[in-house]
């Protein structure tokens, strides 16, 4: 197999931080993703390269190992096992005089290690994938399936309802394949969760600010308040103030993995002073600073 250089395939440096390579893997990714460019052939062998050098690249050990051993990183430990091995066995040799591994026996341990030998075949776990699932923050009020393309192999998951931006989950035994019958590796999911709406998000609890009238708030009155599933009817009371906090029980966001159990919504609310008044309620507002006078 050809050698592909990751470092390469992302367009950084070997000296990249951690940040900058999850800043190049994000930012190619869009662009070759399979569901940007159906039947296109050319950009989903151009996204399986992104998925594997992030999977290298991406996790601190994996990249030591490919820096140290290039193509052959995954087995490199053994190889340098092996290497010590056969240091080892001519030690004993020098000092004993007796027999070890000469140079035929360590080649073919060598080759039944690494080139597919029938016997003390090694077996190494497969690789791990990761992967991000871009959703809006509606998309994550309930648990939906969705089908992802990972290394061209369509996975089909299930999303549960309240995850988190940010947050990641394994998928066992959907990674890559082992060499000589180990375990699969597993499949991690980081979800990046866009939020369009006008709700600012802590875990399962929102926060909206809503304006009020000046009128309303000085006298009192109901106001609608948006919320996830719809609207609902608050009293003001008579002289609230800017700034006014409430809290309505479980009209937050799904908690996760809890079924049927939501955060809560908090309401601040904020005074509109009127910019502009007519000459009658100019008149008005003048007598009430006469009556307070």
């Amino acid at each position: 197999m050809e050698f592909i250089d990751y470092y390469k395939v992302l367009g950084i440096t070997k000296t990249a931080s951690e940040a900058d390579v999850k800043k190049a893997y994000r930012k190619l990714a869009r662009t070759y993703h399979p569901d940007l460019n159906p039947n296109d052939k050319e950009a989903e062998r151009k996204f399986k390269e992104l998925n594997e050098a992030n999977e290298v690249l991406s996790h601190k050990e994996n990249r030591a190992k490919y820096d140290k051993y290039g193509e052959h990183w995954k087995n490199g430990e053994a190889y340098e096992q092996a290497q010590n091995q056969q240091r080892s066995a001519g030690q004993q040799r020098a000092y004993s005089g007796q027999q070890g591994y000469g140079q035929q026996d360590y080649s073919d341990f060598f080759e039944s290690m690494f080139s597919g030998g029938q016997q003390q075949r090694a077996a190494y776990r497969g690789q791990d994938y990761t992967t991000e699932l871009h959703l809006e923050l509606l998309d994550v009020l309930e648990d939906h399936k969705r089908t992802l393309t990972v290394n061209g192999k369509n996975i089909r998951i299930t999303v549960p309802a309240g995850v988190a931006n940010g947050q990641t989950i394994k998928i066992n035994n959907h990674g890559g394949k082992s060499v000589g019958n180990g375990p699969t590796g597993d499949l991690f999911i980081t979800f990046i969760i866009n939020n369009n709406t006008a709700f600012h998000r802590e875990r399962a609890d929102l926060f909206i600010t809503q304006e009020i009238p000046l009128l309303t708030a000085v006298l009192g009155g109901s106001q609608l308040i948006k919320t996830l599933d719809g609207t609902v009817k608050l009293t003001l009371k008579q002289g609230t103030q800017n700034g006014t906090k409430v809290k309505l029980t479980g009209k937050g966001f799904p908690k996760y993995k809890e079924a049927g159990s939501h955060g809560d919504l908090y309401v601040t609310y904020q005074v509109v002073v009127p910019d502009m008044l007519s000459r009658k309620q100019k008149e008005l507002y003048e007598e009430l600073l006469k009556l307070e006078d």
